[in-house]
Formats: C-alpha cells, structure tokens, sequence
C-alpha cells in the first residue's frame, strides 16, 4: 500500500470499489483455528455478496507471506486466538503497512491476557471477581485446597492466553482443580483461578465503540463452554437479554468504559456475569476478535439493532480506515524525522 493510496471517503458514502482489494485473514495456528475457519468463510461470502474484491488467506496454509506480497490494500482480521487475537498478526500489518480490522496491537495483546486485563481493570475500580494466578507445575493436594479456601470453594479454571473457553473448568474440590489445572496447562503456562459467580452470563458487542443491545446467554452446561458456543443445540441467546432500560445502559456504559479502557477500538465484545448473590456486574474478559459464525453473539446483537450480516461485515471492515488513518500519521511522522 502506498501512502498516496489512503483514502478517506465517509462510511456512508463508502462504494465496494473503495476497499480495494481485501484479504480475509482465517484459520491460523491456535487452538481455535476450527472456528477462525468458519469464521472467515462467512465473512468473506458476505464480501463477495457486497461486491468486495475480496480474498481468503491462511497463515497456515499460505503463509504470512501472501498478505504483504499479492498488493492487498487491507485486511479483514478474523483469526482467533493466538497470533491473530494478540497483538502479532497486527504487529505485523503495522510494519508493512496494511490496515487491518479490528483494534490495534497494544490493545489486542492486553485483552488476550485475561490476568493483566483483570489487573488493569482493578486498578481503574472496574468490578471484577476475585482470582489468582497459577503457574505451570504440579499441584499437591495441599496447594490446591488452599487456593479454593482462598476463593471461597469453588473456581474457574482458565488458561490466560486463549479464547473461545478452550481449556476451561470448573472445580469444587482439590482433586477437581488440581485435575483442572493439569488440563489448562496444556494450552498456556499461566493459569488463572476465577472465584466461580453464581448468576447469568451477559454479553454486549461493541460496534464503533458503541454498545450493542445486550445478550443473555442461558446454557444447561455448567457454564458456556466450547461445546455450548458452537456445537450444541440447547444453548439459548435472550436478545433483548429481559433487562431494564435503566440495566441496559448501565451495562452499555460499562462495557464502552471497559473496552477503552484497555485502548479498545472498533469492533469487539464484553462479557459478564451478573452476580446474583451482590446483585453486581462482574467483568469476565474482552473479545477484540470475536466469533462471526451463524451462532456467533455479535451478529446477534446487530440484526436486533437492524444491521444486517453483509452491513455488520462492511461496518467491520470500516474500522480499517481508522488504521488506514493512524498507519499514514506515523509514516510521515517518520519521513518528517528521518
């Protein structure tokens, strides 16, 4: 992409041609690469439906490569998880500069670190629940009884770095977690013990950095695990969630506060738990790359506000030109200083 090459047409006034030519970043090498691939297929027939010169790339498959040497003018982001959801595959967009959808490196890399998210969003007095941090190690029966009298007998068990509840678990007794802990390092050296909530899950997406309506998610699993995202049948999405106008934008003013919080921009969604025992939102992570499959939260969200999947695509889409924006600034910041 040249620098002569930015274009700042207005998002209404925004024709297919204007994009240019558009790589969909799917699949990946992280453990939710099953749903990045569905993801991005569904993202890229909406392109072409709308008319986008649009194309599929996989990192894996085609190698990095392929997004800097085939001339794309911008990158629709839908890798999840990690190197497409922490800060690396924007990382290096920014250095060939190509816009890319979605929030940028610092933000993207924060966000996918559940402990440092939590420990950011405790020091700006944003409520979350209690939680610990495990490292990699075996646990003794001893250790692990500790850690659930610490957080009051019942924990999530969460590897930091990954997403889609991908290596997730419940534990209420010390064989249960050392168990658990055992599983969740699998996939990360870091482990994080949440205090379990007892309550409803409630997601808001976040478009333009505006509040979407919310979402109630109600699942028969113990929690909404993997299988109950994407493969199973009985797992029920509220939208409206049944709250109150004076609930619902109470949660949309702290969902907006979370996610600029953490230098947050674009796209993406909050989850929560609504405690039922303090009656208090309890702030459980952000998603800067979320799901975009037929059962996925945000498209939800977006056809209850009246934005149609192809819009809700392009909509994303358009979070590049802020990119756009921004990588031109620094390029000649930097031809200005050399």
């Amino acid at each position: 992409m040249s620098l002569s090459s930015i274009d700042h047409t207005s998002q209404a006034s925004r024709l297919p041609a204007d994009y240019g030519k558009v790589a969909v970043a799917y699949g990946g090498f992280s453990a939710e690469r099953e749903i990045s691939l569905i993801s991005g297929e569904t993202v890229y027939q909406a392109l072409v439906k709308a008319g986008v010169d649009a194309y599929k790339v996989d990192p894996k498959v085609d190698g990095l490569s392929a997004l800097t040497e085939q001339g794309f003018d911008r990158v629709w982001n839908a890798l999840h998880g990690r190197g497409g959801e922490d800060g690396v595959i924007q990382g290096f967009l920014e250095l060939h500069q190509i816009p890319y959808t979605g929030c940028g490196v610092m933000a993207s890399a924060i966000a996918m670190d559940k402990l440092r998210t939590k420990l950011l969003w405790s020091a700006q007095g944003l409520p979350v629940a209690k939680h610990l941090m495990v490292t990699t190690g075996e646990l003794s029966e001893s250790e692990a009884q500790a850690l659930l009298d610490e957080l009051n007998g019942c924990v999530m068990v969460k590897p930091i770095h990954e997403g889609s509840s991908v290596g997730m678990a419940r534990a209420d007794n010390a064989a249960q977690l050392q168990q658990a802990v055992a599983d969740a390092q699998q996939f990360d050296t870091e482990i994080m013990l949440e205090q379990w909530i007892y309550g409803e899950e409630y997601t808001v997406s976040i478009l333009d950095g505006k509040a979407l309506p919310s979402i109630r998610v109600k699942t028969p699993h113990a929690f909404y695990d993997f299988t109950a995202k994407y493969k199973s049948n009985t797992t029920e999405y509220h939208c409206p969630s049944g709250l109150t106008q004076e609930e619902e934008s109470e949660l949309a003013e702290l969902s907006e506060k979370a996610f600029k919080s953490l230098g947050c921009y674009g796209w993406g969604r909050v989850d929560f738990m609504h405690d039922s025992k303090t009656n208090k939102w309890l702030l459980l992570e952000v998603n800067t790359v979320p799901g975009m499959t037929q059962t996925s939260l945000v498209p939800k969200a977006a056809k209850v506000k009246g934005i149609s999947f192809e819009q809700l695509v392009l909509k994303v889409l358009d979070t590049s030109f802020e990119q756009q924006d921004g990588l031109f600034r620094d390029a000649i910041q930097t031809q200005e200083k050399g």
